[in-house]
């Protein structure tokens, strides 16, 4: 795939999105290690009064914005107490290799390299140690959807 100049680092359609409320068993280690491995930015914490761990904490990751805290007493729980999960993390970077680099260096658990794919994004997948499975992506060019549907119809997905 070739990078355009004109290409935005995240597609215009994903720039309002969800934000994602995660909850991890220790919430200021996966905050440590995402800022470690990810480049994440702390913008917010509130800790439990008493002590309990953190209540809610906002961080940064690119331009994407990420709620997290402490498994407690209410309906949450996270990954392990599952068996896994069923939701991926995207977030998009201007750089997938270096990121994917730096967070293995870190200790995220590598499960697909960094590849171009047929949607136009080079994506990585990855596991952090609190079980949450991370999709990176950078974004290469900009495709309709005949663009799409003609990659995937000749065997490029």
């Amino acid at each position: 795939m070739t990078t355009h100049e004109a290409v935005q680092i995240v597609p215009e359609r994903y720039r309002t999105a969800v934000v994602p409320h995660i909850m991890v068993a220790d919430a200021a280690a996966a905050i440590d290690f995402y800022g470690r491995a990810f480049g994440a930015v702390e913008e917010f914490r509130l800790d439990r009064p008493g002590g309990g761990g953190v209540l809610h904490a906002e961080i940064r990751i690119a331009d994407a914005v990420l709620m997290l805290g402490d498994t407690s007493d209410g309906p949450f729980t996270a990954p392990p107490e599952l068996g896994g999960t069923s939701v991926a993390l995207h977030v998009f970077v201007p750089d997938v290799d270096a990121l994917v680099r730096g967070a293995v260096a870190a200790g995220a658990e590598l499960l697909q390299e960094p590849a171009d794919q047929f949607h136009g994004d080079r994506t990585a997948i990855l596991r952090d140690p609190s079980g949450h499975l991370w999709v990176f992506l950078t974004h290469l060019e900009d495709l309709s959807g005949e663009q799409l549907e003609g990659r995937l119809s000749r065997g490029r997905g």
